[in-house]
């Protein structure tokens, strides 16, 4: 049974009252705002829907798709791109713009979910501290990244793009070494699709993913400002 959600109250049923499919819709209604969207992140719950006239939808998969920080599958080609050291690699610069590019760059899906009031949200996250992202620059200039959301021990993925050849993949790279230094647990990458699965994610049960969030989050999300 989906459940409509109460607009004055922030609260989620049980991840177990999800629908049975694989991408597991549980809720529909709420707002999009920090104290909604920490709430859910905090419950394994994250919202994904089309355009901005569109009730807000919030999801809980069967099984989610993840990765240990620093366990990235780095192909020889990828390898050899990163010994050109062409690219400068920067955290938490320009986040705005990624998101936007996320929205708009259609190399990896054609899906448009990221609506103004998603980037809106999360540019909001962000001033709090709580989003991130890893952008990838060629001469100066923009040309790849990724942003997500800190709970805890684990980072939420959201959504990265590229518009030079192996740029997306770069900014992953990056992420995972510097979520590996920061100690933190896991990658959670939401959806397995054949992408994420090329780059070395893996599935566990939504009970399984439940627990680990448990545990990763009885201490505070640390807000500074990431440093690469």
């Amino acid at each position: 049974m989906v459940v409509r959600l109460k607009d004055n109250e922030v609260a989620f049923p049980p991840c177990n009252m999800a629908l049975t499919d694989p991408d597991g819709l549980l809720a529909i209604g709420g707002k999009l705002n920090p104290e909604w969207l920490i709430t859910a992140y905090k419950n394994g719950i994250f919202p994904w829907f089309s355009g901005d006239d569109t009730e807000i939808l919030w999801w809980s998969p069967t099984e989610r798709a993840v990765m240990i920080p620093g366990e990235m599958k780095v192909s020889k080609s990828l390898q050899k791109t990163l010994r050109t050291r062409k690219y400068k690699i920067k955290a938490d610069r320009d986040f705005k713009e990624i998101i936007n590019q996320c929205a708009t760059n259609r190399n990896l899906n054609s899906d448009t979910w990221i609506t103004v009031d998603m980037i809106e949200a999360y540019c909001e996250l962000h001033y709090l501290g709580l989003s991130h992202c890893i952008g990838v620059y060629e001469d100066k200039e923009l040309v790849g990244g990724l942003y997500g959301v800190a709970i805890g021990g684990i980072f939420c993925g959201e959504s990265m793009f590229h518009l030079t050849r192996d740029a997306s993949k770069i900014a992953f790279y990056f992420l995972n070494q510097y979520l590996k230094k920061q100690k933190y647990d896991l990658i959670d990458c939401q959806i397995m699709n054949p992408h994420l699965q090329s780059l070395g994610a893996y599935t566990i049960s939504r009970d399984e993913f439940l627990i680990k969030l448990k545990v990763n989050t009885i201490e505070e999300t640390n807000t500074k400002k990431w440093i690469i």
